[in-house]
C-alpha cells in the first residue's frame, strides 16, 4: 500500500519543462547552481587547461558548475548515452554536453539520442560565419540545431626545418621522401582521429572521383579505395618502427617529434605549432605547411544528449564557447590555436580587436595561406577506411 503511494505522489509531481533557449533570462536562470559535466576529450594539457579556464568563467559569470569528465575516445561518452536510453532512463542522464562531430553525431542523431533543437537559438550565435558549411554541416550531416559549433580546425603539417628545410607537399611527395629517409615519419594510430584523418586526406588526393566522398560510401568503396590502400602498402615499411607500431594520440607523435624521432607530423591545428614552441615543447626551428592540392577542415561541435540532467547549463556553456572572449582566448596560440568559427565582421569594434591584436605564432601560416579547404567525408567512409584499415594494418 505504502509502495502504491510513493509511486502515484512520484507521478503527481510537476515534470520539469526543458528549457527554452528563446527565452534567454529563463535558462540563465534554470542554469544558474546546475552542474555541467562535459564528456570531452582530455588527451592533450592545453585542451584541459581551456576547459578549465572554461570552467571557472562560467562559474563565476553564470553559476553554473563545470566538470570535465576526459575521454580518450568519444564513443565512451555515446555508449554511456545508448545504455541509459536502454535502460529507460529519459531524464537525469550522467552526460550533459559532448565535444562530438563525425560518425559519433551521425549516429546519435539518426537514432533519437540528442536533445534539440536549441544551437541556433543561443544569443552568440548571431556571431558565427554560417557561410562557412563546416559551421552547419558535421562531415555533410546538417547540425540542424542539435550541435553548436565551438572551434575551426584543418589539416596542417608541420616540420623541423633544421632537419628537413624543404618537406614534401603531396602524397606522391611524400612517399618518395619516407622512401629515401626511412623511419623519420608516422601517424596516429587509427582510430585516433588524427590518424584516421591522415588516411582521410591521402585518399582525398588519390582517390579517382574525391567528390564521391561527400556522398556514403556504397559498391563505388572499393574502386575508390583501392589507390589508398596501394599507398599505405608502400609506405608503411618506411615509417617510424617499419609500421609495426604507431603513436597513440597526436601528443605522443609531438613528443616524437620533440624527442628528434621524426622530421614532420600531422596536425588538426593551424596554431598547434605554435603552441608547442611557446610551452617549450617543440624547439623554435619547427615550422607548419599544407599540401598543394589542400587540406581537410572541419568544426568541433558541442551537442546535449536527450536526458541529460543540465539541459539549461550546457547551453550556457555552449553559448559561452561562442563569445568573442572565448573564441579569442582558444585562438591565442599560447593557449590553443584553434581557429574561430566567428564572423569577425560581424563583432563589434571592440571584439574584432581582441583578435586583430593576437600574435598568430612564429609557426602559424596566415589564414591565406592555409589553401583551399577540403569538406569532410561522410561519415560512412570513415567508419569503413578504419575498420580496413585496423584488418591490413593494424596487427
Amino acid at each position: 500500500m505504502r509502495l502504491t503511494f510513493l509511486i502515484a505522489a512520484l507521478f503527481a509531481l510537476p515534470l520539469r519543462a526543458d528549457p527554452d533557449p528563446t527565452d534567454w533570462t529563463a535558462v540563465l536562470e534554470d542554469a544558474r547552481g546546475q552542474t555541467v559535466y562535459w564528456h570531452a576529450w582530455g588527451g592533450a594539457t592545453a585542451t584541459n587547461d581551456f576547459i578549465r579556464w572554461v570552467a571557472q568563467q562560467v562559474d563565476d559569470r553564470f553559476g553554473v558548475r563545470l566538470t570535465h569528465v576526459k575521454l580518450a575516445d568519444t564513443a565512451d561518452a555515446v555508449s554511456r548515452v545508448i545504455a541509459e536510453k536502454n535502460a529507460g532512463k529519459t531524464d537525469g542522464g550522467a552526460v550533459d554536453l559532448i565535444w562530438i562531430n563525425g560518425a559519433n553525431f551521425a549516429a546519435m542523431k539518426e537514432n533519437g539520442l540528442l536533445y534539440g533543437p536549441w544551437a541556433e537559438d543561443l544569443p552568440n550565435r548571431r556571431y558565427v560565419d554560417i557561410t562557412d558549411r563546416a559551421t552547419t554541416h558535421d562531415f555533410t550531416v546538417p547540425t540542424e540545431g542539435y550541435e553548436s559549433p565551438w572551434a575551426k580546425a584543418q589539416v596542417v603539417f608541420y616540420h623541423d626545418t633544421a632537419r628537413l628545410p624543404a618537406p614534401p607537399v603531396s602524397m606522391p611527395a611524400l612517399l618518395n621522401w619516407a622512401r629515401q629517409t626511412p623511419g623519420r615519419f608516422t601517424y596516429p594510430q587509427p582510430p585516433d582521429f588524427l590518424g584516421t584523418t591522415f588516411l582521410k586526406q591521402a585518399l582525398y588526393e588519390l582517390t579517382p572521383d574525391p567528390a564521391a566522398l561527400q556522398s556514403a560510401a556504397g559498391e563505388n568503396y572499393d574502386t575508390a579505395t583501392a589507390p589508398l590502400w596501394a599507398f599505405l602498402d608502400d609506405l608503411t615499411p618506411h615509417l617510424w618502427r617499419q609500421g609495426r607500431a604507431y603513436p597513440q594520440t597526436g601528443p605522443r607523435q609531438l613528443q616524437l617529434m620533440a624527442d628528434g624521432e621524426i622530421d614532420l607530423a600531422i596536425s588538426f591545428s593551424p596554431g598547434e605549432a605554435s603552441t608547442a614552441i611557446a610551452s617549450g615543447q617543440l624547439p623554435d626551428t619547427v615550422r607548419t605547411f599544407v599540401l598543394e592540392r589542400g587540406t581537410i577542415g572541419n568544426a568541433s561541435f558541442v551537442a546535449i544528449p536527450f536526458n541529460a540532467s543540465a539541459k539549461a547549463g550546457a547551453m550556457v556553456v555552449a553559448d559561452f564557447l561562442l563569445s568573442p572572449m572565448a573564441q579569442a582566448h582558444a585562438q591565442d596560440p599560447v593557449v590553443l590555436g584553434y581557429g574561430t568559427v566567428l564572423a569577425l565582421d560581424k563583432l563589434p569594434a571592440p571584439d574584432r580587436a581582441r583578435f586583430t591584436a593576437l600574435e598568430l605564432g612564429i609557426a602559424t601560416l596566415p589564414p591565406e595561406a592555409l589553401g583551399p579547404t577540403l569538406p569532410e567525408p561522410h561519415p560512412s567512409w570513415t567508419t569503413r577506411i578504419e575498420q580496413d584499415w585496423a584488418r591490413r594494418f593494424g596487427g
